[in-house]
């Protein structure tokens, strides 16, 4: 493995693969791409990505393939090391993201799966608030802001999310268990899968990210 860090987060909707991206982003200073982030700020600005991808968003399903991976590939030719949040979902898409590697003379490093079950998920993103100019989040028991409905940072309105309905985050459920979970045996046949408790605290959850990476970094005999 050469020092390169090339990473997946793995998990179910609201397991906080997005807060530990952020964090692993500021620890080890790679580029993050939330794949969700990038197709919601294309159907924000109604680029052909975007409107390719927004009746799929609406209805929780997973945007097809052939637009998500065109979107990670452009990304892909001009990082040094990344850490993906929300792809791949799919097998194909898996081996899609491996060709592309392959194509460029890389490879993953790890598969970081963080794990939680549906009955956490529900709590997590049934109380989730978003911010209507950035997309800030928050929570209403977890991060509430100081005032009910309006963003801290910058002053604009909390919303619940269409994604972030009940209704929505059951199919997006049953659409993860159905095409993401075999991503777990696919990943741990290749002896790229790192187990993680989503269900604990973030500051627990990133503690064990980090453990997992220090152990990569004795496996491969390499600072990482």
């Amino acid at each position: 493995m050469s020092t390169e860090l090339n990473l997946v987060l793995l998990g179910p909707p609201g397991s906080g693969k997005g807060t530990q991206g952020e964090r692993l982003q500021e620890d080890l200073q790679l580029p993050y791409w939330a794949t969700g982030d990038i197709l919601r700020a294309a159907v924000r600005d109604e680029t052909e990505l975007g409107k390719a991808a927004k009746e799929f968003m609406d209805r929780g399903d997973l945007v097809p393939d052939d637009v998500i991976v065109g979107a990670i590939a452009e990304r892909l030719d001009s990082a040094d090391g990344f850490i993906l949040d929300g792809f791949p979902r799919t097998v194909p898409q898996a081996e899609a993201l491996a060709a592309k590697l392959e194509e460029l003379g890389r490879r993953l490093t790890a598969v970081l799966l963080i794990d939680a079950s549906d009955e956490e998920v529900m709590r997590r993103l049934g109380g989730r608030r978003t911010c209507t100019e950035n997309g800030h989040v928050f929570h209403v028991d977890f991060n509430p802001p100081e005032r009910e409905g309006v963003c801290d940072i910058d002053g604009s309105e909390l919303v619940v999310r269409d994604d972030d309905e009940p209704e929505v985050i059951r199919h997006r459920l049953g659409t993860y268990h159905e095409k993401t979970e075999p991503l777990i045996d696919f990943y741990d046949h290749q002896s790229l899968l790192r187990r993680i408790d989503g269900g604990a605290a973030p500051d627990a959850v990133a503690g064990e990210l980090r453990r997992s990476l220090a152990t990569l970094k004795l496996e491969a005999g390499e600072a990482i």
